[in-house]
């Protein structure tokens, strides 16, 4: 099943690297145009070079002035696909973490994505078609110790694209999220082989994710073939969490 998005523009956050560049890429060969920010203006202008029908875009997604980014890049074009990938980790049990390490991580992980998305849904609503899709994570599902502040965030934007998608169905805007599980990261290639078994003994498929098993669930919900899907999160964890 091929899927065509020729003639729609995907806005995707975090997309320097990782999981962001992943769907970048693969959204760029359904024939959209990709819109890749991040903070590295380096990085996503040479992802941009290499995807073609893309465009680096700077963008620091925890700015005070990230309303008014968005509204100066709808000026230029419609984003009828938004991937609301960006996000941080400051880890920590809870009895230690400090404010400022729950103050960063709600702030980058949930209230950019209340701005950005607002701000693009106004315009989602004029055009009666949209895709908004929020990567959230296994942890928001079920937890994890030392993430308290992480997992809050992700569970909120569960939350958050549950009610969003009963406000805006009805003008044929879809909101999703997705759920990774333990993606394969130069994190976890460092792990020695006892560690890496440990890990993966856990997951139902016996592996690690890859970025590409998001970003295929990704593509899947941006395209016309899943308009009859909103308001789900959609579980990309190999079985680690059923």
């Amino acid at each position: 099943m091929k899927i065509d998005l020729t003639g729609k523009t995907a806005l995707v956050t975090g997309a320097s690297r990782g999981i962001g560049e992943a769907i970048a890429r693969r959204l760029g060969e359904t024939g959209a145009h990709v819109l890749c920010a991040a903070r590295s203006a380096d990085a996503v202008n040479r992802l941009a070079g290499e995807i073609g029908n893309a465009t680096g875009v700077e963008l620091d997604i925890a700015a005070p002035d990230v309303r008014e980014r968005i509204s100066a890049l709808l000026k230029e074009r419609g984003i009828d696909i938004l991937v609301n990938n960006a996000g941080i980790t400051a880890d920590d049990l809870f009895i230690r973490m400090k404010p400022d390490a729950w103050n960063s991580v709600l702030r980058t992980n949930l209230d950019s994505a209340f701005h950005i998305t607002q701000e693009i849904v106004k315009k989602m609503l004029r055009a009666k078609w949209g895709r908004v899709i929020n990567i959230s994570s296994i942890v928001g599902l079920m937890g994890n110790a030392g993430q308290v502040n992480y997992a809050s965030s992700k569970a909120a934007l569960i939350g958050f694209t549950k009610a969003l998608a009963l406000e805006i169905g009805s003008r044929n805007i879809t909101v999703n999220a997705v759920a990774p599980g333990y993606i394969q990261t130069s994190m976890t290639d460092a792990l020695g082989d006892e560690a890496r078994t440990k890990l993966t003994d856990q997951i139902a498929v016996r592996r690690l994710g890859t970025p590409d098993d998001i970003a295929h669930a990704v593509v899947f919900l941006a395209s016309e073939q899943a308009s009859y899907i909103t308001g789900t999160v959609l579980n990309v964890s190999g079985g680690l969490y059923t």
